[in-house]
């Protein structure tokens, strides 16, 4: 969902280079040299307001997390957060989710979420929806091999896509939730804000947990 402009977030963002980078092309293999000390790497694409983020680096002081968002009113309301709460483990991304492989290294990232991504429900606008196939191949390039895609949705059509996409580029399930807050197998769940509101007036939440291939081999068609 487009956000409405906020004046003050340009010069917020203009404000703290430390925690918000706006020229990632030049970082790849050097993004630990941002936090306080080196860790595994996890990273949201598509954050929104950063809720799910900062709660995350919050619980796990032995990781290092970025979150990116295309949106700079959304990038804003996550750095307005960092400011205030100046979590080590914390770095913010303004960029393009189609980019990651000339914002990371091969393997450079350890994990990777997807949280409530647009469904990009029309047929001709499939090669936006981030578990399409090129997105998938960028994901596996900048994880380890046999690295793990986080992903969540409350749109039925699009999970149902990504579990075919998924398993179309070999990919293996872990779990497969049809409706995360009432599984009994999911603990520690950390929501989103969109996450919250939806799940409280009774919505569905679906859930994916997959690796890639432990090797690069070409997805099938």
């Amino acid at each position: 969902m487009r956000l409405r402009n906020k004046p003050w977030a340009a010069p917020l963002i203009d404000a703290h280079p430390e925690y918000l980078s706006v020229r990632p092309e030049g970082m790849p293999g050097k993004w630990q040299a941002r936090f306080e000390k080196p860790q595994p790497l996890f990273l949201e694409v598509g954050s929104g307001k950063g809720q799910f983020i900062t709660e995350m680096a919050k619980l796990h002081p032995d990781r290092n997390f970025i979150a990116l968002e295309i949106q700079e009113v959304a990038i804003a309301y996550i750095l307005r957060k960092q400011v205030a709460l100046k979590l080590p483990n914390l770095q913010l991304i303004l960029g393009d989710g189609a980019d990651l492989t000339t914002y990371f290294e091969p393997g450079e990232i350890t994990g990777l979420y997807l949280n409530f991504s647009d469904p990009w429900p029309k047929s001709r606008h499939e090669k936006r929806r981030l578990t399409y196939k090129t997105f998938l191949a960028q994901y596996q390039a900048i994880l380890p091999a046999g690295g793990q895609l986080q992903f969540k949705t409350d749109n039925q059509g699009f999970f149902e896509y990504s579990l075919v996409s998924m398993n179309n580029f070999g990919m293996t399930f872990e779990l497969v939730a049809l409706d995360l807050h009432h599984d009994g197998r999911v603990q520690d769940n950390v929501e989103t804000e969109y996450e919250h509101k939806f799940a409280s007036r009774g919505g569905r939440i679906y859930e994916l947990l997959a690796r890639f291939p432990e090797g690069k081999e070409k997805p099938s068609r």
